[in-house]
Formats: structure tokens, C-alpha cells, sequence
């Protein structure tokens, strides 16, 4: 656990090493502002006791007004009914995946407290900070939001900027950092309309770091600038493709 951010009553951390095993590694993140905490993406059922006990050492649990689910993958909603049961924390989720959560066992007791987002996004309330709930679709679910932080100008991104094996909280050399990042960009990023309409985006933004859901951080103007260069021009999913599928045999 380490802060990446922290201002007066505002603050910023950033929790990835609880991860383990064959477990995806994962970050998790956590804006407090005043008496009122968020969790982003806070992952599985195997990391869950984990985060709870780092969650409780940076404020009490009754501070964690919010938990943001970016998209619908396991990695971020997997215990999602474990913190609506234990905390009473309000949920956020792209409305496009509602009817989906219920599958990770989300009591019909809590469903109530999950926020459906609109595609359009929308400004979340902490405590007083007005955060950007971000369109971000299709980077790399059709329905995927990230956060901007308009007191630290930290942008959480996500899938977007996801780094494997860097094995460093912070991008040093970003030429040499596109090695971790390459692979799993053209795969699981589905076009470059897509790369392009969110580097169009956020190039409008006053934005201090870049901080996905894997792998390193972004911190500075400068990476931040190589970064949203490198996913602008940057050729992946559908068009590294063929004109047909294989069948095996």
C-alpha cells in the first residue's frame, strides 16, 4: 500500500500486492476526501479479506461511501456482494451489465444499492469532490468507465494502460515499458476507432498521472503525453485479424 497523492484532507492510495498465485496481478485504489472513501475495482473473492483489513487501516469502514465497478470482469466485481453485505457502501456499475452481477451472487438484499451508470457517465460526490465517471467504452468492454480526479488530476484508466511483469509502481522509461504493455493491448483492445476516440478525449484533460487497474503508473505530464501518443497510433484487436476464423481439423 502506498499514496500516490495527498493534499490537505485528500488523499490517493494505491494497494497491488495482494495478488497471488495465478491470480491476474491487479491494483486496487482508494480516494479519500474528508470522512468519505471510494474503492475502484476492488477484485475477487481471494483478495477480499485482504483489502477489507488495508481498507480498515486507512479509515473506519463506515468512511467507504462508495464502490466503483469499472466493467464486468472478475477481477473487479467478483466479491462485489461480499462489500455491499459488510459495508453500506453504494455501488456503481455500466447500466449495460446489470442484469449480469446478480451471476456473481449479488444478493437481491443489496442489488437495490448498485447504481446503474449511464452511458453517457456522470459526476460521483465524495464527500464534497466531485469526481468524472468517464465513458470509456469498448476499452476493453462495451460498457467500461474510468475516473478522473480533479483535486490530484489522476485518471484512473482501468484495462487502458495495463501493464504485465513491469514489476515497478512507476513507469521510469515509457520506450521501454511498451514491452509490457503490447500484447495485451492488441488482444484485448477490440479497434483503433475506439484507442482514437479516448485519446481525443482525454487530450482536452488536465491530467498529473494515469493510473490503470494493472502494472505500473503514469506519473507526469510528459508519460502521460507518451502514453495517450502510443494508444492513438497504436493498431490492435479486430484489425491484426484475418478475413476468416480457423476450423480446427
Amino acid at each position: 500500500m502506498f499514496e500516490i497523492f495527498k493534499d490537505g484532507q485528500h488523499k490517493n492510495i494505491c494497494l497491488n500486492d495482494l495478488s497471488e498465485g495465478h491470480m491476474v496481478e491487479t491494483n486496487q485504489h482508494i480516494i479519500a476526501h474528508g470522512d468519505e472513501m471510494i474503492c475502484l475495482d476492488p477484485g475477487g473473492h481471494k483478495i477480499f479479506n485482504k483489502l477489507f483489513k488495508e481498507m480498515a487501516a486507512i479509515g473506519p469502514l463506515g468512511n467507504l461511501k462508495h464502490i466503483f465497478f469499472s466493467h464486468q470482469d472478475p477481477d473487479i466485481v467478483a466479491a462485489a456482494n461480499g462489500w455491499l453485505m459488510t459495508t453500506d457502501a453504494k455501488g456503481y456499475l455500466p447500466a449495460v451489465w446489470m442484469k449480469f452481477i446478480t451471476h456473481f451472487g449479488v444478493d437481491k438484499m443489496v442489488v437495490n444499492r448498485i447504481t446503474p451508470i449511464d452511458d453517457n457517465g456522470m459526476i460521483l460526490n465524495l464527500g464534497g469532490c466531485e469526481l468524472k465517471i468517464i465513458p470509456a467504452h469498448f476499452l476493453h468492454s462495451p460498457g467500461n468507465f474510468q475516473v478522473y480526479d480533479p483535486v490530484s488530476k489522476i485518471l484512473y484508466s482501468g484495462d487502458l494502460g495495463a501493464s504485465v511483469g513491469a514489476n515497478s509502481s512507476y513507469v521510469d522509461d515509457f520506450a521501454s515499458h511498451v514491452q509490457f504493455m503490447e500484447g495485451f493491448h492488441k488482444r484485448y483492445m477490440p479497434s483503433p476507432k475506439a484507442m482514437k476516440m479516448w485519446a481525443n478525449t482525454v487530450r482536452s484533460m488536465d491530467i498529473e498521472m494515469i493510473a490503470p487497474q494493472h502494472g505500473s503508473l503514469f506519473k507526469g505530464k510528459e508519460l502521460v503525453n507518451q502514453f495517450i501518443d502510443w494508444i492513438d497510433n497504436l493498431n490492435c484487436g479486430a484489425e491484426l485479424m484475418g478475413d476468416s476464423f480457423p476450423i480446427p481439423g
